[in-house]
């Protein structure tokens, strides 16, 4: 089933007022259980309250750091030997991921490690997917003129006061600021605003399939029909159309009207 601008709006609305458990991790590695976690910076924050509380800890899994991972964040083997083991901090951060909205800069990275640490220990790790905030499907959507929604990227473009990326706090940190910037907007913008805003968002055609209820070779082609003009992705060379224009459709389709608010 896909989901509408309008229901967007209504979750991101809801998120404005809620408290937001923000993590960031550094791994060893891409997947778990394979790799596992070896910092974690957990932030609790709110658009009333802003920060309240921050808590950083390295992590010892028991397992060898990879050069490439040294190189890329600066943790270093002795600096993990020396950390306190993974079953204290894992422990040690449950009381603060259990609460709030778990909120990461691509959640789909972050969350399965949570889970995967937790299932080592035995114990149960499974939020609501109402209860997680993803700031790269947030960005996406609220910032589809970028060329990139890296979070250093992001960093750079919006100037955000934080130390260098790829490590936990300073990642946290930015990301925090990033949900904080975005969701202000929406708090604060008109429906019309914000629905136009979400409208420039280029999705793939597997994304106007689900919307037009068929394959992606029609698709494509009710689209050109109705004289969308795609966009040719740079970086992989595949077709993508305006969210409003695949909306407009699928509203056309059910013989509806286009909702503005």
């Amino acid at each position: 089933m896909p989901v509408l601008s309008t229901d967007l709006l209504a979750y991101y609305r809801g998120m404005t007022g809620r408290a937001l458990t923000v993590v960031d991790l550094e791994t060893t590695g891409h997947k778990p259980p394979r790799s596992r976690a070896i910092e974690i910076s957990v932030i609790q924050a709110s658009l009333k309250d802003g920060i309240l509380h921050q808590q950083t800890s390295l992590i010892n899994p028991g397992v060898d750091v990879p050069p490439m991972i040294t190189k890329f964040t600066g943790i270093a083997q002795e600096m993990v030997d020396t950390a306190p083991p993974a079953e204290e901090v894992w422990r040690q951060f449950l009381p603060l991921l259990s609460q709030g909205t778990i909120t990461a800069h691509n959640i789909t990275f972050d969350y399965p490690f949570i889970q995967g640490e937790y299932k080592r220990l035995g114990i149960p790790y499974d939020r609501p997917q109402s209860e997680r905030l993803c700031t790269v499907i947030l960005s996406r959507l609220m910032l589809s003129e970028l060329p990139s929604r890296k979070l250093p990227d992001l960093v750079q473009h919006f100037q955000f006061p934080v130390e260098e990326s790829h490590r936990a706090e300073a990642d946290t940190i930015a990301c925090w600021l990033l949900a904080e910037r975005l969701l202000k907007e929406i708090h604060n913008e008109d429906d019309e605003t914000v629905l136009a805003r979400f409208g420039e968002q280029l999705l793939p055609l597997s994304e106007a399939s689900k919307f037009l209820g068929c394959s992606q070779k029609v698709a494509n082609s009710r689209l050109i029909e109705a004289g969308f003009e795609p966009f040719v992705s740079r970086r992989s060379g595949a077709c993508l159309f305006r969210r409003r224009a695949i909306e407009q459709l699928y509203w056309e389709s059910h013989q509806l009207s286009i909702p503005t608010s």
